[in-house]
């Protein structure tokens, strides 16, 4: 039996938990009695509550997330009333701010506030001991980031074959973007690169393909994040593939000879954009360069193999429907693979509150603690947002109808026509929280012949290529008469699921692009 348990519960089981292995592999001489047990927030609580009690621990550390607070609290109050007599210690972003009037403090024996990769340490060496902490809130100094022991030799096997491995060759951000949790950064600091690099080899040698870097700002340092490409460009013919977090308005010319260098489905970035609205990127103390912006995207679309995740939110202070979308066009303009449409969350902690009175901010109780209207936008409004935001994932960024979509970038404001379009299938789907995609695809024919008349044959031969692009024959009634022209063999190619499909019609995008 372990004394103590590292736990948390993930979203799914693909996410593999970072701050459980930090955790874990600074425990010292306390790891030999320590165990890592994730669940995910679908399972039961009271099944979690059997496993967590069948291995007898003394201590059981939970990490807190904005996902998983609820499910959280069902687990540690039932815990807590079965077996009152193991110490509960709570600890991550959602805990460790405003942390008192949390129903989680409340139930909790104690909370661990920040980076506690020593500060768990401490915690368990005292209580064995029989050295109690004077305070519920356990707080303390930022960790020196190179004394801290990396975590990627606890990754199992099972975890390199089938779930998404994080790592992270920096911590904090410079930047004071008012709605993110790295606005309470001091500084940015850097793990010893060569440590990290040796460690990346090890997982790689060990199978792992796959890495996320969690880094708030990758390429801050030029230095650093070219050392980091050009080792990871020397095995990219082993079949990798890396995410990593840019400042969009920051591609030094070093980082960009290695870019191109990559082959197509090695490289995602995500590229936090925001907001086009100047005046509301001053109000949240968002400093970016728009004109570099706009050269560094078309400079990725034209000249390198990167796949781009670009990054609006919906409800900042001071963005109207309207504003938001001609941001939305710009930025389609640039052709970024993805546009992902997110919905303002109040973080616990994050200064965005001091715009509360004067845009009357108005956010749900409930996690995921998203903007529910403010003095630009209304409810109905923001509602009608969401579900654009729905639509725009399930159509556009899933890479399903990318004949589709470039088709509809040649017929005015892409914004608009998917605002219509996201009313339209909220019409036919009103109950649905998931569409199956021949019905999605049914609505999608109807739409583009009924209601932007773009004419039958026309929305037929559009959505037919999609499927054909993605080499699938069992199409519906409606499109099977003559579809043999259609027909082609799929590529098989080896990449991330939605990357292959925006691959797949790139030759198809720009024949589009060629007719407007």
């Amino acid at each position: 039996m372990s004394k103590i348990i590292l736990s948390t519960l993930n979203s799914t089981y693909q996410h593999a938990a970072f701050g459980l292995r930090y955790l874990y592999a600074n425990l010292k001489e306390l790891q030999q009695d320590t165990e890592i047990a994730e669940y995910t927030i679908l399972q039961n609580p009271k099944d979690i509550v059997e496993k967590i009690l069948a291995k007898e621990p003394q201590i059981v550390g939970f990490g807190v997330y904005i996902w998983n607070t609820r499910q959280t609290l069902e687990v540690v109050q039932t815990l807590k009333k079965v077996a009152p007599h193991i110490t509960v210690v709570l600890g991550g972003p959602e805990i460790s701010y405003e942390t008192e009037p949390q129903a989680l403090f409340q139930v909790a024996d104690y909370v661990i506030k920040g980076e506690a990769d020593f500060l768990f340490y401490e915690f368990c060496k005292d209580w064995f001991n029989d050295i109690k902490p004077a305070k519920k809130l356990i707080t303390g100094p930022l960790p020196e980031i190179s004394k801290i022991e990396l975590p990627y030799n606890f990754y199992s096997e099972s975890d390199l074959k089938t779930r998404i491995l994080y790592v992270e060759a920096s911590r904090g951000c410079p930047y004071k973007c008012e709605y993110c949790l790295s606005s309470l950064d001091v500084s940015v600091r850097n793990f010893p690169i060569k440590p990290f690099l040796n460690q990346m080899q090890n997982l790689i040698d060990q199978g792992a393909r796959t890495f996320k870097f969690v880094d708030r700002t990758f390429n801050l340092s030029p230095k650093i994040s070219t050392e980091i490409m050009q080792f990871f460009l020397s095995q990219v013919d082993k079949g990798l593939f890396l995410h990593f977090e840019l400042v969009p308005d920051r591609l030094p010319d070093e980082l960009k000879s290695l870019i191109e260098q990559f082959p197509v489905g090695a490289l995602q970035f995500e590229i936090g954009i925001q907001t086009w609205n100047t005046q509301v990127a001053a109000n949240i103390s968002r400093r970016q360069n728009y004109t570099r912006i706009d050269e560094n995207l078309k400079y990725l679309k034209q000249k390198t193999n990167v796949h781009t995740h670009a990054d609006l939110i919906v409800g900042l202070p001071g963005e109207t429907v309207e504003s938001f979308g001609k941001g939305f066009d710009a930025l389609a303009s640039l052709a970024p693979d993805e546009i992902q449409v997110g919905i303002l969350k109040r973080l616990k902690g994050t200064p965005v509150i001091r715009h509360d009175k004067v845009f009357e901010m108005t956010y749900s109780d409930q996690p995921p603690f998203q903007i529910l209207k403010n003095k630009h936008m209304t409810y109905s409004e923001i509602q009608r947002m969401t579900r654009f935001a729905k639509y725009w994932d399930l159509i556009a960024n899933s890479g399903n109808f990318n004949t589709t979509t470039a088709y509809l970038k040649t017929k005015g404001s892409l914004f608009e026509i998917f605002m219509n379009l996201s009313d339209f299938m909220q019409k036919r789907h009103p109950d649905s929280y998931g569409i199956a995609l021949v019905n999605l695809t049914e609505s999608l024919w109807i739409f583009l012949k009924n209601e932007l008349k773009i004419g039958e044959e026309k929305a037929k031969e559009l959505i037919i290529q999609d499927y054909s692009i993605l080499g699938k024959r069992d199409l519906p009634t409606y499109l099977r008469e003559d579809i043999s022209a259609f027909k082609k063999p799929r590529k098989k190619v080896s990449l991330q699921s939605r990357q292959e499909k925006h691959i797949s019609s790139l030759v198809v995008e720009n024949k589009m692009e060629a007719h407007k």
